[in-house]
């Protein structure tokens, strides 16, 4: 993941890489894709170009400079990105597909994705979880 990023100009956070690369290109409790390091160049060309097209989508997505990491998909068709701050953090962001609206958090990668997971973080549009473990597909 840290060559793509440099690549691209950009430091991942250290909370996604490690979970993109120890998970990447998992389906998660099967609802939530994860893109990893083998698919989040094709994922971001496929996908980023259809979301820099959606009006309702306010961000360029990587490898554009300046963009947002594009780096998941629930089986809703919600976008999942990651958005640089002026502060250095990379905040989790979702475009809704089926509330046809953007979404952004306060939240990093790890507390984002452990939080909606775990529950502990409110989101009425993901699926209430079963007690763990999580399915996970490959």
């Amino acid at each position: 993941m840290a060559r793509i990023g440099d690549s691209w100009g950009v430091t991942f956070p250290r909370d996604f890489t490690e979970v993109a690369g120890a998970y990447g290109n998992t389906m998660i409790g099967g609802f939530i894709f994860l893109a990893g390091a083998s698919s989040i160049r094709s994922y971001a060309q496929l996908m980023g170009e259809d979301m820099e097209d959606n009006p309702t989508v306010p961000c360029a997505v990587l490898p554009a400079p300046g963009g947002s990491l594009l780096w998941g998909n629930t089986i809703e068709g919600d976008q999942l990105f990651l958005r640089p701050g002026d502060d250095g953090r990379w905040t989790v962001a979702a475009f809704r597909r089926n509330h046809h609206d953007w979404l952004e958090t306060p939240h990093e990668f790890g507390e984002w994705f452990v939080g909606v997971l775990s529950g502990e973080l409110e989101t009425a549009w993901m699926p209430e979880w079963p007690p763990p473990p999580l399915g996970i597909e490959m």
